[in-house]
């Protein structure tokens, strides 16, 4: 995992830069939030247009604005992942800590029937 390596040293010494790329990942976030409530009248009306070649397009341009923000958080958040995983940003379930979920208690410690 070279690369990662490589991502997580560039952050941890560079912290203003991945700080900068946490923050054009939200300011592309809420951008693409306002674009899309101004635009969408406009969008609707190119897009009647030929729903064959346009939806694609317009897909496309969604999918990459997607990527764009989460490769942006991932660049500035992988200086807090440890060594041995690639941009561990959110640890998820697997980690066995955070909150516990609805109905992840262990089986005998949940609520009893009473009788």
């Amino acid at each position: 995992m070279g690369i990662c390596r490589d991502m997580q040293r560039f952050t941890r010494a560079n912290e203003i830069i991945a700080d900068l790329f946490s923050l054009l990942a939200v300011a592309l976030l809420f951008a693409s939030i306002w674009a899309t409530l101004e635009y969408h009248a406009s969008v609707m009306h190119w897009l009647a247009g030929d729903y064959l070649l346009r939806t694609p397009l317009l897909l496309v341009g969604l999918a990459l604005n997607g990527f764009s923000v989460l490769a942006l958080l991932a660049a500035g958040s992988s200086r807090f992942g440890n060594a041995e995983r690639c941009f561990a940003t959110f640890p998820g379930r697997r980690a066995q800590h955070g909150a516990r979920g609805f109905g992840s208690e262990p089986k005998g410690r949940g609520l009893k029937a009473k009788g």
